[in-house]
C-alpha cells in the first residue's frame, strides 16, 4: 500500500485568452489589452491595413507588424458587450472579466480592444492539456484554462511538496506554447485552488496542512471556491471576513445560521478539509448558448430580430450536441432584462433529443411562461439532462424530429405552436 502523502495541484493559465492573443500580436505585450465585444470571424485588422497601406500585401503572417496605433481602443467602443478577459496591465486599472466594455472604457480608455477567437483558445487549451497528461496522467479538466492534477504517485510529485513536478509542467507548457501558468499544490482540491492564486502570474505555491494558519486563514472568505457574494455578505454581517475568523466559528453556530449542509461545509472548508477525488473524466450535465445584445430588444417591436437570434441559439446548441455526441431532454431558457434581473424556465421532454427544431419549439414554450413587458438584454438556450447519443440509442427513447417550416423572414416556427418571437 502506498504511503505517499496526497498532493493535488490546481493549474490555472495566466490571463489565458489575452495571453493567446499576445502570441499573435507580440507588439501589445506589456500594454493594457481587453478581449471581448464580439467574435472574430476574420481578422479585420488586415482588411483595414490593406486599405491604409495598399503598397504592401498584408497576410496573416504579418500580424506582428501591425502598428500599435492601428489597434482599436476601448474608448471608441459603443455597445453592450462585456469583457471576456484582460491582460494584467489592464487589470491594474480595475478592469476585469464580465465587466461591461463601456464601464471599462471609463477606467482604462487607452486599452486595446480585441474580439474573442474561441477556436484559437480551444486549440491552445487542447495543446497544454495534452502536455500535462504526458507528464501526469491523472488530470481533471475544469474548463478551457484550468485543471486539477493528482501529483501523489507521479515522479517528482512529492519532492519539495510538489514544486519539482510543478516546475517541470510549467516549463513544458511555456516551451511548447509560449504561455505561462500558475500552479498551487496542496493536500486537496480546495486548498490547491486557493494556492494557485497566491503567486500569479507564472508562480508556484506550495501549501501543506501545517500552513493553514499562516497562508490560508489570513485570506478573505471569498477566496474559498464556493463562497459567493451573498454568502460573503452574510458572513460579513456577522463580523466574519477572513477564513481564520470562519475557522474559529463553532460548527453548530454555522449550521444554525447557514443551514445544516452549508454550515458543515463552511466549517470543513475553513479548516482545509476536502476529500473530493480528481475526476479523470466527467460527462457534461448540460450545454448552452447565450448572447448579450448590443442594445436592449423588445419582445414585440423587435420580434423578427429576436426570433432570428433565438433560432440561431437553438441551432448552435443542437450543433454542439450533435458534434459532441450527446442528447438531452430538459430544454431551458435564460433571460436578462434591462433592469439586470434574470429569469430561467425549463421543460423536460419524454424523450432525448438533439434536434434544433424540437429544441426551438420547447424553448418557445418556456418563453410563454415569462412576462415579456421589459426590454431584453440577454437571451440564452440550454439543454440539460444529457446522455451520450449512443447510450440513448441503446435504451433511452429518442425524441422524433418535429416538422418545422421555414418562414419568409427565416424564423423557425412550428405550425401547431405559434412562438412569441
Amino acid at each position: 500500500m502506498s504511503t505517499a502523502v496526497r498532493r493535488i495541484a490546481h493549474l490555472d493559465m495566466d490571463a489565458f485568452y489575452a495571453s493567446v492573443e499576445l502570441l499573435r500580436y507580440p507588439q501589445l505585450k506589456g500594454l493594457p489589452v481587453v478581449i471581448g465585444g464580439g467574435r472574430r470571424a476574420i481578422d479585420d485588422l488586415l482588411a483595414r491595413l490593406q486599405v491604409a497601406h495598399p503598397e504592401r500585401h498584408w497576410t496573416s503572417d504579418d500580424l506582428a507588424d501591425i502598428p500599435v496605433d492601428f489597434f482599436p481602443r476601448l474608448k471608441d467602443y459603443v455597445g453592450r458587450g462585456v469583457i471576456t478577459t484582460a491582460t494584467y496591465a489592464a487589470r491594474q486599472f480595475g478592469v476585469g472579466s464580465a465587466m461591461g466594455l463601456m464601464k471599462a472604457a471609463r477606467l482604462c480608455p487607452q486599452a486595446c480592444l480585441l474580439p474573442v477567437d474561441f477556436e484559437q483558445y480551444r486549440h491552445y487549451s487542447r495543446r497544454f492539456k495534452a502536455l500535462i497528461t504526458d507528464i501526469a496522467p491523472l488530470m481533471e479538466d475544469r474548463g478551457v484554462d484550468e485543471v486539477y492534477i493528482d501529483f501523489t504517485e507521479v515522479p517528482g510529485g512529492q519532492r519539495e511538496g510538489g514544486r519539482v513536478l510543478a516546475r517541470l509542467i510549467q516549463k513544458s507548457i511555456f516551451e511548447d506554447t509560449g504561455l505561462t501558468c500558475s500552479i498551487g499544490v496542496a493536500p486537496n482540491k480546495l486548498l490547491a485552488k486557493m494556492a494557485s492564486e497566491l503567486n500569479k502570474p507564472n508562480g508556484i505555491s506550495i501549501v501543506h496542512e501545517h500552513d493553514l494558519s499562516s497562508k490560508i486563514w489570513p485570506l478573505a472568505c471569498r477566496k474559498i471556491n464556493g463562497i459567493g457574494p451573498k454568502a460573503d455578505e452574510k458572513l460579513k454581517h456577522h463580523g466574519i471576513e477572513t477564513i481564520g475568523q470562519l475557522a474559529a466559528c463553532e460548527p453548530a453556530w454555522l449550521q444554525q445560521h447557514f443551514g445544516g449542509k452549508t454550515g458543515a461545509w463552511l466549517a470543513d472548508a475553513a479548516h482545509g478539509r476536502d476529500e473530493r477525488p480528481v475526476v479523470i473524466h466527467s460527462e457534461p450535465v448540460s450545454m448552452s448558448r447565450e448572447t448579450t445584445f448590443e442594445r436592449d430588444l423588445h419582445a414585440v417591436r423587435d420580434k423578427a430580430e429576436l426570433g432570428a437570434i433565438f433560432t440561431e441559439l437553438c441551432q448552435s446548441v443542437a450543433s454542439d450536441l450533435q458534434r459532441k455526441g450527446y442528447v438531452g431532454k430538459t430544454i431551458g431558457i435564460k433571460l436578462r432584462f434591462d433592469d439586470f434581473k434574470s429569469v430561467t424556465r425549463d421543460q423536460t421532454l419524454e424523450h432525448y433529443t438533439a434536434d434544433a427544431g424540437l429544441i426551438r419549439q420547447t424553448a418557445g414554450q418556456c418563453l410563454k411562461r415569462v412576462p415579456l413587458q421589459r426590454r431584453l438584454r440577454l437571451l440564452g438556450v440550454r439543454v440539460g439532462s444529457l446522455v451520450r447519443a449512443q447510450d440513448a440509442a441503446n435504451g433511452a427513447p429518442i425524441a422524433p424530429k418535429k416538422a418545422v417550416q421555414r418562414t419568409p423572414d427565416a424564423i423557425d416556427t412550428v405550425a401547431t405552436e405559434p412562438q412569441l418571437f
